[in-house]
Parts: structure tokens; sequence; C-alpha cells
């Protein structure tokens, strides 16, 4: 039996982004390996390796993460490997060049959005740039999810056979067609959240980060006039990577009653349907799943210009330009915009794999 082998530095990555293409590798006769680090179940998967990567490339963790890679790959044969994340995507290349030699084994690649990028850290140049290049060698499709990305990989990795521009892993619509709530289901969930029923409601749905900026969006929230601001609640579903400094951001500028740090939730697309707004704020993506969601829920959409965001939404706004932001709440806020309409059938989950399918086969 054919076999497929998917790498990402943690599980959970895997669960967030490729169930439907293990699946697909199910469907079409492959035994499906994954190799990440923990043990939840994973559906489509015959067998898991549980591998401690370190999120840093140069961390000790990380030399035997390799070595298990090694003998993992020696002892299956792999017909395809497809890996995902910095680290996974390092040791794995690495590991699997004895593979694509005897065995023909097809290594991919798939940059979620390079650590260098026009306006990153020299650090971020310094470090990972290089590193890129060289496995850059060792990789037979790259595949990238933004154009900067895309362009980039065509002009700096010319050793690479095959580079892609997807646009991005896709999302289920079919997942929107589910729990849907209403009206009386909306407003017993504003209820629960302590959200007035002609509160304006602005979500952001992203990990409470430097990189996600949830400070610029706070800020702003601050410079709104007052009367309206009165009215306005940020949701903020996330895990907080910050140790609560957006939090005492908040209470700093005693927006206690208008911003809600919400934890991790999963129920992203019910509170999208109690949302007036959705905005992105951040300093980088590689393609933002939180942003082609609101499209899904055809919100009107507020984004920060960097990497990915301006992929998606056109007249984007300058980074960390909190007045601006401010403005473009209340324009919106003004004109209740609702039902914005997206060109979204090409993020759908099923046309991204039909993509994705012909770089995993070859049409004779």
């Amino acid at each position: 039996m054919k076999k497929v082998l998917f790498v990402a530095t943690v599980t959970r990555h895997i669960l967030a982004f490729h169930i439907p293409y293990l699946k697909w590798f199910k469907e079409h006769g492959y035994e499906v390996h994954v190799a990440s680090n923990g043990d939840e179940h994973i559906d489509y998967c015959d067998k898991l390796y549980n591998i401690n990567f370190a999120r840093f490339p140069i961390k000790a963790n990380n030399i035997k993460a390799y070595k298990e890679l090694k003998k993992i790959i020696k002892e299956n044969k792999y017909e395809i490997i497809h890996c995902h994340t910095p680290v996974g995507g390092v040791l794995t290349r690495l590991a699997a060049r004895k593979s694509r030699k005897e065995n023909k084994t097809k290594v991919i690649y798939t940059a979620h959005g390079f650590h260098f990028y026009k306006g990153a850290p020299m650090l971020n140049w310094i470090i990972y740039y290089p590193i890129e290049k060289f496995l850059s060698r060792y990789t037979d499709t790259l595949i990238t999810i933004n154009s900067e990305d895309y362009e980039l990989a065509i002009k700096k990795f010319k050793k690479i056979p095959e580079i892609k521009y997807v646009l991005g892993v896709g999302v289920d619509s079919k997942k929107f067609g589910k729990d849907i709530l209403n009206e009386e289901q909306k407003k017993e969930l504003r209820k629960d959240l302590k959200i007035n029923q002609d509160d304006f409601v602005i979500i952001y749905p992203a990990e409470l980060s430097d990189r996600k900026n949830q400070g610029m969006l706070i800020h702003a929230i601050k410079l709104i006039d007052e009367e309206k601001r009165k009215k306005i609640k940020v949701l903020l579903p996330g895990k907080d990577s910050k140790d609560g400094q957006y939090q005492q951001i908040a209470k700093q500028l005693e927006l206690d009653e208008q911003v809600f740090f919400l934890g991790f939730r999963n129920d992203i697309q019910k509170l999208m349907q109690i949302s007036n707004l959705a905005i992105s704020t951040s300093k980088q993506e590689g393609l933002p799943v939180n942003i082609i969601e609101a499209m899904f829920m055809r919100l009107p959409i507020i984004a920060t210009d960097c990497r990915g965001n301006r992929d998606l939404i056109k007249d984007c706004i300058k980074l960390d330009d909190d007045v601006e932001l401010a403005k473009r709440i209340e324009k919106i806020m003004d004109n209740q915009q609702k039902n914005v309409t997206y060109n979204i059938e090409q993020y759908k989950i099923e046309n991204i794999i039909k993509k994705i399918e012909g770089i995993y086969v070859k049409k004779e």
C-alpha cells in the first residue's frame, strides 16, 4: 500500500487545517501517517508518531526529533511527504534527503507564511532565510499561500522544481450552514455574553500575541466618540500568549466594559453571527483564516496592510494607525453596513483540494 506522511510541529496544526487532505489520501488508497508533537486523535490517520519538536529551529530537542524522523522515513519508504510549519519543514526535508534519492519520495513543503517578509525584523532574515535557501535543494514542491511569498520564492529559490501559489488551506463552507442561529438564539447569546441587543459588536478571533497586535484595536476603541463607544463591544476570542498584557491595557484605558477577552472558543461561527464587524490588526499573516471566515459570514471587514491581509481585503489601513482604524469603525457604525458580498468560491476547501490534488498526483 502506498504511504503518505504529514509532518507539523504540533498536532493541533494538523487538526485545524489538514484533516480534509488526510481524508483525500485515505479515499485514494494511501496509508496515512502523521508526525507531530501531541497525541490527540486524528481522523483518517493510520499511524501517529508523537515527536517532541521544539518550535525554534536551533534547539537540542530537534536533534532527537531529526533522528526519529529519519528512522521513520527510512522504515516506511513514503511515496509522498507533505511537511508544514517552519521547524517541521526544516527537519523533514533534511531527514528525507536519502529517501528522495533511493525511493523517489516526493517532498512537499507548504509555507504558511515565511518568517522573512517585507518589514520583518532583520533577525528573521538572518536566521530563517538562509535555512530556507539551503533547503530549497531538498524540496520537490513549495506551496505558498500569499502573493508576496510566491513572488519571493520564484525569485530566490530557483533550485525548487515546482513552486505553486494556492489560496490557503481552504475553508469548509458546509460548516457555515451548521449552527445557524435564529433571531431568538442570537438574542440569547448576546445576553449570555452581557451584550445589549442594540450594541455594535466587533470581533477579532485570534491568539492574543504581538503578531496579531490586538493592542492597536484596543487603543483605537478609546479614540472613538464617547457616545458611540458606549455602544461598542469588542470580542477577542483566542488563547492568551501575552500573559494578560492586553487585558491590562484595556483596564488602563477604562475599556473593561467594552473589550471582552473570551479565551479559546470553538464557536467562532456563532460569535460572528452576533457581530457587526470583523477586524484584523495583524502585523503579518500567511493567508488569514479568520478573515476568510468573516467573508463567508458576509461581515464588513477592516484589516491592516500586511502580507496575507492585503491578498484578501482591498483598501487596508496602515499598520498601527489607530486614528484611521477608529474613523473606519465609526463610518461602518454610521452606515450600518450588512451582508457584504465577497468572491468566496476560490477559498472553498473543495476548490483548494482540486488544486492540491494536481500537486500530489501528476496527470499522465
